[in-house]
């Protein structure tokens, strides 16, 4: 027995991920290499890489479907582009909230709902955006499946899911020749997990120039199938009156919605920001101008089925381009293989961005001694292959509408740490406390649970579970509808004003009585408790003090 608990620990101790020295068994629940502050050598993101790495992700099937959608639903093609100016441009300033706090103390999603949530409160947000990430992994790696299916049909047109013997049954969502595609997708994108965050800056370069070019081209192709822009912009809205509004509000919703989880998981990028200044103009203004050039794509390419087609606007790209492969030539066929190249690309950098990243992350948070962004990663991958994602993408199945009505979860928990950070706390974290486990800690609270943040949050969910049940099918009263169109802003304002009431009422330590960001004065990244902090931080002389009694400054330099 004494032989295989010994064999056991010699094997988790070659799993063990990299880790600080000195740190306790607590700690190392709490921290490894990716989880700590990013050191001033990784610090490598500077404001074009963000200019990159948002051009890149706008180019992306989903961002098409979503403004493509508004035209389906019965806005002209002028009223959907303007949907999406707004809700992108909301987006924007949301995510240059959340962005700024991991560019100025370099820390990570996971690390940074310590400071409201509790040290270990904080695992329920990690977790919720960890299985979001590997379901929505899963369901974009089969989207990219799609576009494989493309390129081979493109070259070889008897590779057709109408032709091939099926497998799989008919309600089960996909064929033989889709789930070919999809797990030659699946195994192709493996490598590019394995590269560091740091690093595969250059992946979204390359698709930032590739992707876009591809892009104008099928909206060149479309618009000359079509005869010019004429017949398209001439297209009138199908509604009017309050649902041409509702209408409206839905369309910037849904731009909106598209973001709610980059939104949260922001700080997993921009903490390897060169200067916090790197993550904010280039995030402002890069977001609403890449997803709005996307989205007049999507848009009049959608418009101009119409007139290709006749009947219903095709709103999915993919869709057209098999449309394109069935009624035209060798030229016309190589036309699509490189889009559909291109659209491959795109999927995988916005899978990779979106959720393999973000899930690695936050699996680092919830094992963090065995794993790191890297298996994290590939712990995403597999979840995603296991879970079958065409079962959540057959028409009869309403866990699509699931998928993006999750916002309203992942809006409280926006609401909960833009609040702490901006108006409790004004801008001051004692980083080197959110891997503290002592109870004595100023992120501890109740047993490392913050009660105020999990009040709040409940309070945003409750404001739209009434609503959220209608959109996945239960009948609710039609004002319960009319809140949750705007459930991003019920759950995110409801949550921060809960949150920063709960917290005037019954103070918490660590807080500023003014603003004050002092990531630039951490000068020592080490992590393992300081035997002689306390005689330390007793020598401590005229240092300004902040609530709870620890002085501002001179404590950061200890981090």
């Amino acid at each position: 027995m004494a032989e295989k608990t010994s064999a056991f620990r010699r094997v988790a101790g070659k799993l063990a991920v990299e880790a600080e020295p000195g740190l306790t068994n607590s700690q190392l629940m709490l921290t490894n290499h990716d989880l700590k502050p990013v050191e001033p050598a990784r610090r490598q993101w500077g404001a074009w890489n963000f200019v990159g790495f948002w051009v890149a992700d706008s180019f992306n099937i989903n961002t098409w479907m979503i403004s493509s959608s508004m035209i389906v639903g019965g806005l002209s093609w002028w009223q959907s582009w303007l949907c999406v100016w707004i809700g992108y441009a909301i987006s924007g300033c949301f995510i240059c909230l959340t962005g700024r706090i991991g560019a100025t103390y370099h820390i990570g999603f996971p690390v940074v709902s310590r400071s409201s949530f509790g040290i270990w409160g904080s695992l329920w947000p990690v977790l919720n955006r960890a299985a979001m990430a590997c379901i929505w992994y899963g369901v974009q790696a089969y989207i990219g499946g799609h576009c494989v299916y493309l390129m081979i049909r493109a070259i070889w047109k008897s590779w057709d899911r109408d032709t091939i013997p099926n497998t799989f049954s008919e309600n089960s969502g996909t064929t033989t020749a889709d789930y070919a595609s999809f797990f030659i997708f699946w195994l192709c994108s493996l490598p590019a997990i394995w590269f560091p965050v740091h690093k595969i800056r250059h992946l979204f370069t390359v698709k930032a120039y590739f992707v876009p070019a591809a892009g104008i081209a099928f909206l060149i192709w479309a618009v000359v199938r079509a005869g010019g822009v004429g017949p398209i912009i001439r297209q009138p809205a199908k509604k009017q009156g309050s649902d041409l509004a509702w209408e409206f509000v839905k369309g910037v919703m849904s731009s909106i919605a598209n973001f709610a989880t980059l939104v949260v998981n922001d700080p997993d990028f921009s903490r390897f920001a060169v200067k916090p200044r790197d993550a904010l103009w280039s995030q402002l203004f890069t977001i609403p101008i890449g997803f709005a050039v996307t989205s007049f794509i999507g848009i009049i390419v959608s418009s101009s089925s119409t007139i290709i087609y006749g009947g219903e606007p095709i709103w999915d790209p993919l869709v057209l381009l098999e449309r394109f492969i069935d009624d035209g030539g060798s030229a016309q066929r190589f036309g699509v293989f490189v889009i559909a190249a291109a659209f491959s690309l795109a999927q995988l950098g916005t899978n990779i961005a979106a959720n393999s990243v973000s899930a690695g992350t936050d699996m680092t948070a919830l094992l963090p001694r065995w794993l790191n962004i890297r298996r994290g990663g590939y712990v995403c991958a597999a979840v995603g292959l296991a879970m079958c994602p065409y079962n959540l993408l057959t028409s009869s199945n309403q866990f699509t509408t699931y998928l993006s009505a999750y916002s309203v979860f992942l809006s409280s928990i926006a609401g909960v740490m833009i609040s702490d950070y901006y108006f409790v706390r004004r801008g001051y974290l004692e980083v080197k406390e959110l891997y503290d486990a002592r109870p004595s800690g100023p992120y501890y609270f109740n047993y490392g649970v913050h009660w105020r943040a999990y009040v709040a949050y409940v309070a945003g969910i409750l404001i739209n579970v009434v609503g959220f049940a209608g959109a996945v099918g239960t009948k609710v009263p039609i004002g319960a509808t009319y809140v949750y169109n705007l459930n991003f802003f019920c759950g995110f304002g409801v949550s921060a004003g809960m949150y920063w009431a709960l917290c005037k009422l019954s103070p918490i330590p660590a807080v500023s009585d003014k603003w004050m960001e002092v990531g630039d004065e951490i000068e020592d990244l080490r992590l393992a408790y300081d035997t002689d902090s306390q005689q330390s931080a007793s020598q401590l002389g005229d240092c300004e003090v902040v609530d709870g009694g620890q002085p501002a400054k001179d404590v950061t330099k200890m981090v």
